[in-house]
């Protein structure tokens, strides 16, 4: 049995179609099953995953559907990817290298569990989630589950393979260029990056690029994850910034639909689809030129300059080869580059302020090719890392990164070859309840994401 969704679980524990003991063994199992194949996880969960269910069934036993009053994730299944701190299980941060931070549970994955879920494993990742593959030296990448031949995207691609293959119901990802949202396009789920700061990411980065958010199967799966790990927290003091905006009525939104450079024409028929949705939806929909310039030098400068400050000249032996090819560059950069890179954010943030004033969202296809060749970092023209292209295929991702704002990634449906491609949806700094509303109306109108193709499982099984 794979995992139902976030209601689904819920449903099927409080009438009593299984306990919570027997749904996880059966997502245990399934994870034994398939992920030998598919890479998704790189530690699974065991005893501690069960003795976390028992406690789920007394609860259930004794209060009945009360018992989700104060759990609403009592009894759900979810990974958490492997840059995120755990205290049960093991965080290798994708690397060789010995990680020195307390083993104890982040801020977000604690709140998760006092809601009730249980985490069955953590999800596989490029070292320090420097790629957007999950391409590594401690095992096998992570197959797509929808073509194993192809990659299932980064870096948290393990998270966005483990939902779309049933091993879990969500995911906890993080999103440092578009970390969330390239692998939940590439397989065919939801991905929400909320805005920068909305959920504590401990310990936080000197980059200020980085936010932990959700993968789920719905929408409404990756709102109700999201509702549980936001909120400030005093080991992150970027998690006390950002007012929230009132929520505007989705029904009459001005949405600016943008191209992105290199948008491939399946991913843009696909993506077109939306189009209609949206005006039936009763949403001003204008398209418009790309309203900045490509961010992506000052992007590579601030990732590099970062990836160097934290990588000593004695643990080069024990680096990803891909990643060190970045300490190097970082190390070359001076502290005016680094400064320069700072105004460019400065000034896309500023750029964006003024556009958003104008459009209460944004939509593009998120990533504007379909996945590439397993075993690489990126296409052809960007798979060598030496070349400091690792992430420019991706350009409608990492600008929001940059700017902090909330985006969510989900399925429209499939080209014509059978591979997902993800819609994006962008708003204004704080907006979060406001994209994912949209998001969920979208949804409800699109037809139905089909599953996973049996012969796929069937390959990989």
């Amino acid at each position: 049995m794979t995992a139902p969704g976030i209601r689904e679980t819920r449903e099927a524990l409080a009438r009593g179609a299984y306990t919570t003991v027997e749904h996880v063994q059966s997502v245990l199992t399934a994870i034994h099953d398939k992920d030998a194949d598919l890479g998704a996880y790189v530690s699974v969960a065991g005893e501690e995953a069960l003795r976390a269910a028992e406690a789920a069934d007394a609860r259930i036993r004794r209060n009945g559907p009360a018992a989700w009053r104060d759990q609403p994730l009592l009894g759900v299944t979810v990974s958490v990817k492997d840059l995120v701190q755990t205290g049960d299980l093991p965080t290798s941060r994708g690397s060789l290298l010995t990680n020195r931070r307390p083993r104890m549970d982040s801020p977000a994955v604690a709140r998760l569990r006092a809601a009730g879920a249980i985490v069955v494993g953590k999800t596989t990742t490029s070292e320090y989630g420097w790629s957007a593959s999950t391409l590594g030296r401690l095992g096998p990448p992570t197959r797509n589950p929808w073509a194993p031949e192809l990659t299932a995207g980064g870096s948290s691609g393990g998270a966005a393979a483990a939902v779309a293959a049933g091993l879990c119901s969500a995911g906890l990802g993080t999103d440092g260029a578009g970390s969330i949202r390239i692998p939940a396009a590439f397989c065919g789920v939801v991905g929400f990056k909320p805005s920068f700061g909305r959920v504590p990411y401990v310990p936080p980065g000197a980059d200020r690029l980085s936010h932990l958010g959700p993968l789920a199967r719905t929408v409404a799966d990756a709102s109700e994850l999201n509702s549980v790990v936001c909120g400030p927290h005093p080991r992150d003091p970027d998690s006390e910034i950002g007012a929230v905006d009132a929520p505007r009525e989705p029904s009459s939104l001005r949405i600016g639909w943008m191209e992105f450079p290199g948008l491939t024409s399946g991913v843009r028929q696909v993506t077109e689809r939306a189009l209609p949705v949206l005006a039936a939806l009763g949403h001003r929909v204008e398209r418009i030129e790309v309203p900045f310039r490509d961010p992506y030098p000052a992007l590579i400068n601030i990732l590099a300059a970062a990836e160097a400050a934290g990588t000593s000249p004695n643990d080069e032996e024990w680096c990803d080869p891909g990643r060190l090819s970045v300490v190097h560059y970082g190390r070359l950069l001076s502290g005016a580059s680094v400064i320069r890179a700072e105004e460019t954010r400065l000034e896309l943030r500023t750029t964006m302020s003024t556009v958003m004033d104008r459009y209460d969202l944004l939509a593009m296809a998120t990533v504007p090719i379909e996945p590439f060749e397993l075993h690489a970092i990126g296409p052809d023209w960007a798979a060598d890392p030496d070349k400091m292209l690792w992430l420019a295929w991706s350009p409608a991702t990492y600008p929001f990164n940059l700017t902090g704002q909330p985006a969510l990634s989900l399925p429209v449906g499939l080209t014509a070859t059978g591979l997902p491609v993800g819609l994006q949806l962008v708003g204004p700094v704080g907006s979060d309840e406001r994209v994912l509303a949209a998001g969920r109306r979208i949804e409800a109108e699109l037809a139905p994401m089909p599953a996973v193709p049996e012969r796929v499982t069937e390959r990989m099984s």
